[in-house]
């Protein structure tokens, strides 16, 4: 399959270290191998994300010219590496003025002192943790949140991977803030779930939502030529397996509302759609929102999830994996498996073919099971071995919510129906599982990626402020 799936920009994190002016001519020497460790953090963040980075920051007033410039420099999240000791009022201006997350970075550059014969300046240039306990007091006090990662300066695989996950959930952060997120028609009726507060997105994740008519599509659609249809075909070709049920006409027909689909966000600049409608039977409008299958699982492969029914918050769940490499499919509980113990999960619709185990079948149908309609749809597993899905629902108070499990994708048949579905196995068995999902409130959605992703997941929500509930961990 020849998909090109999105790159997406890589968070920006300021970084700074600090010290203290006052140790300069008493110690010297230690300045600047304080800096060649700042040096070495920053060479290694370089790697996974884009650094602004202010250097040592050793005085209250230069803390408020490094807050300064950090705020115009509009970074994702602050990273302040301890380099030694210094005040805490070296530190929480510039985190004030910056108004990010903060971690703060506290790596030891010895494994351990020869304590006989450690020297006042050795154990300065080795006391990254003695100001820790005070900065994190300061900014709890202060009302900051914060994460400190403690461990080495040098060779520490565990700290290493924790800062790439924080930089990685930035990413995820940074892909949301300012995204347009369309919605094409309206929610399918009667799904209580998936009803979403507009402005409550808009706030609490940064994101805007364009409310789209199915006029809107009708116009570009309309539009289309026949050699944009032709090109899409052949698309379509290279990438699926086209079943014999799959009629000429349709497939046509999908392709020209493909087409018209690839205009419509090109011209709104759209990162993410929610969609449905159902139209009066036998109208235009009835005939666009059947023709939608083909045209949105192409578009979820480039990097532009395609979330059915009208799921807003499902198309962030499927956002938020996408940033992070691990695909986000179009995804519901579809049965239980007592015998095997697992639970098969798909969806009808748009799928995330980048992480189909195999190429992925087009499929006529007839109908469309409690829809208007009928055309082709996208039939295929996700790649066996590891797997992560992800919820977004809404509490009681508004508050937008994550929910998390990770399984494994396990070879098996499956249902032959025109749907994506595949057999996920849980750390609990099928039914304990379900309650447990359950039990935190979710939509009756979630995206299915590859990999296990709770770890920056989890990052990723505590970045957001929003909550987030590892099921079965």
């Amino acid at each position: 399959m020849n998909i090109h799936t999105r790159a997406y920009p890589k968070a920006r994190i300021g970084l700074f270290a600090i010290g203290l002016a006052a140790y300069w001519p008493q110690f010297p020497g230690l300045k600047e191998r304080l800096e060649g460790y700042y040096q070495h953090v920053a060479n290694q963040l370089g790697a996974i994300a884009e650094i602004v980075g202010l250097g040592l920051v050793d005085t209250p007033q230069s803390a408020y010219v490094a807050g300064n410039r950090l705020a115009a420099e509009q970074v994702d999240l602050l990273i302040c590496h301890t380099a030694t000791y210094a005040t805490s009022s070296q530190v929480l201006p510039i985190v004030q003025q910056a108004k990010v997350p903060v971690l703060v970075l506290n790596l030891q550059p010895s494994a351990s002192l020869d304590y006989p014969n450690t020297d006042t300046g050795e154990w300065l240039a080795n006391c990254s943790t003695c100001c820790v306990p005070e900065i994190a007091n300061a900014f709890h006090r202060a009302g900051i949140e914060f994460q400190v990662v403690s461990g080495q300066l040098y060779d520490d695989v565990r700290v290493w991977r924790e800062l790439e996950e924080w930089c990685r959930a930035a990413t995820a952060m940074r892909a949301l803030r300012g995204a347009r997120f369309g919605f094409l028609g309206h929610t399918y009726p009667g799904m209580l779930d998936m009803y979403s507060d507009f402005t409550q997105h808009h706030a609490q994740l940064g994101l805007h939502v364009e409310v789209l008519e199915i006029d809107d599509l009708a116009e570009r659609v309309n539009a289309i030529t026949e050699q944009e249809i032709a090109a899409k075909r052949e698309e379509t070709h290279a990438i699926f397996e086209v079943d014999d049920t799959v009629g000429d006409e349709d497939l046509t027909w999908a392709c020209k509302v493909a087409a018209g689909l690839d205009r419509l966000v090109d011209d709104l600049d759209l990162a993410a759609l929610a969609y449905y409608y159902r139209g009066a039977p036998q109208s235009e409008s009835e005939r666009l929102g059947a023709g939608l299958i083909l045209g949105n699982t192409l578009l979820t492969a480039r990097g532009i999830p395609a979330s059915g029914e009208g799921d807003l918050k499902n198309a962030v769940a499927m956002k938020v994996m996408d940033v992070l490499g691990a695909g986000g499919s179009y995804t519901e509980f579809y049965a239980m498996d007592f015998t095997e113990k697992f639970v098969l999960m798909g969806h009808d619709g748009p799928g995330h073919i980048a992480i189909s185990d195999r190429k992925p079948l087009l499929r006529g149908l007839g109908l469309y099971h409690g829809k208007s309609g009928y055309g082709i749809s996208i039939e295929f597993s996700v790649k066996h071995g590891p797997v992560t899905i992800l919820g977004c629902t809404q509490t009681r108070s508004g508050q937008l919510k994550f929910l998390v499990a990770e399984g494994e994708s396990i070879p098996g048949p499956t249902l032959q129906i025109g749907n994506t579905n595949s057999r996920i196995r849980f750390n609990l068995p099928p039914a304990e599982f379900v309650d447990a999902w359950c039990a935190e409130a979710p939509t009756h959605h979630c995206a299915l990626g590859v990999g296990h992703m709770a770890p920056v997941l989890r990052k990723f929500a505590r970045l957001q402020g929003l909550g987030l509930a590892h099921v079965a961990a």
